[in-house]
This record gives C-alpha cells, sequence and structure tokens, in this order.
C-alpha cells in the first residue's frame, strides 16, 4: 500500500493532482481543502495518501495531513451510506477540527453543509462517529 508520496507537483485538475515521484505520474483524488492548500506545479510536495483497491480499479486518495486522512477513514470505514466522494466532500466543507466540534456538538446542519450531504447523511455521521470523534479532535 502507499502511505505517503514525496515529488514534484505536475498539475492540479478538479478533483485530483498529479504528483511525479522519480518520473511516476500519481493521480490522487483530493479534497478541496487539500487542493488549495497545493503548491504551483513544479514545487516539491508531500501527500498523505490513502489507497482504495477494488477488483476493478487501484485509487489514490491525497491529504494534506495524516489527521485529514484518518478522518476519511473514518467516514469510509464506519458510517453507512459515506463513500469517497461523500467522505471527500465533507473534508472539502469542515476542516478536522470543524468536523469533531460538529459532531461532538450534534450539530446536523454544519455537517450537512458538504455538498451531497443531505439530513439522513449527516444524521449517520454525527449518530455513528459520536463516540469516535474525541480521539480525532
Amino acid at each position: 500500500m502507499i502511505g505517503k508520496l514525496k515529488g514534484t507537483l505536475d498539475e492540479i485538475d478538479e478533483d485530483s493532482c498529479v504528483i511525479d515521484v522519480h518520473g511516476v505520474g500519481y493521480v490522487a483524488h483530493c479534497s478541496a481543502r487539500t487542493l488549495a492548500s497545493l503548491p504551483s506545479p513544479g514545487e516539491a510536495v508531500v501527500l498523505f495518501i490513502e489507497t482504495y483497491v477494488r477488483e476493478d480499479m487501484i485509487r489514490l486518495y491525497g491529504f494534506q495531513t495524516g489527521l485529514e486522512r484518518e478522518w476519511f477513514r473514518l467516514l469510509m470505514n464506519n458510517v453507512q451510506g459515506v463513500g469517497a466522494k461523500v467522505a471527500l466532500a465533507v473534508l472539502s466543507t469542515l476542516a478536522p477540527a470543524d468536523l469533531a466540534n460538529a459532531i461532538a456538538l450534534r450539530d446536523i446542519a454544519m455537517v450537512s453543509r458538504a455538498p451531497g450531504v443531505g439530513k439522513k447523511v449527516a444524521e449517520r455521521i454525527v449518530t455513528e462517529l459520536r463516540t469516535k470523534a474525541p480521539a480525532y479532535a
């Protein structure tokens, strides 16, 4: 599994970036928050990576911090109905500390601000991560 990429930023797309590591370009799908934090193409970059493997594809998800990656894992592995697209939308809208705070305060409205997250999904996120969130605050 790939856990971190360190190389040169090659390009930034709408929802991903390409990192050149010794001549190999890795596509990493990222939250808007991570994409906004990236340097200009041609500059050095480091991303924490979550490798997602299915029988028909391998996809890399890139994060600015290890904490953001942990929140992605929590959302993907513990909340029914939350896949990578929704998890990235939540992390694009809320920083990890804001997400932890919203869960602790049971602020469904704040969580549902993320694109593609309705009231029911926001309720599941708050309910299913309530006991896990303090460890990641």
